[in-house]
């Protein structure tokens, strides 16, 4: 994920979360993310692993102060997380069926702005 440095994690974090996604995890994946819809205790758990098993781990690298970094962590965190329900819950085509280079041109730049772009930060 952190490979081609800063340029490229928006692309690179859209590209891993894609691979998971499309892998065999897809169902274990897809029942947790259903889950959590619906129950405080199991969105707990998803969002302690998007946070802390990977967005602190990004943001971590770009020498940011703390609260810098959960602003522009939680900011990629919602366009990760909106991909997951309009591309594997809701299915919204094109998305959908979409090539995984597809979605990566068209998110990662927006994944980008959020980790390391000039953007309005929430709660700063």
């Amino acid at each position: 994920m952190l490979a081609g440095g800063r340029d490229h994690l928006g692309e690179n974090v859209v590209r891993l979360l894609l691979r998971v996604w499309d892998g065999p995890m897809r169902p274990a994946a897809l029942a947790l993310v259903r889950s959590a819809v619906a129950h405080e205790w199991t969105a707990k758990l998803l969002r302690e692993f998007l946070v802390s098993q990977i967005l602190r781990r990004v943001v971590g690298t770009l020498g940011l102060p703390p609260a810098e970094r959960e602003a522009r962590g939680s900011l990629a965190a919602s366009q990760l997380i909106g991909l997951v329900m309009a591309r594997y819950v809701l299915k919204v085509e094109p998305l959908a069926t979409a090539a995984p280079e597809t979605i990566v041109a068209a998110i990662g730049p927006t994944v980008q702005r959020y980790l390391t772009g000039d953007v309005e930060l929430p709660g700063g």
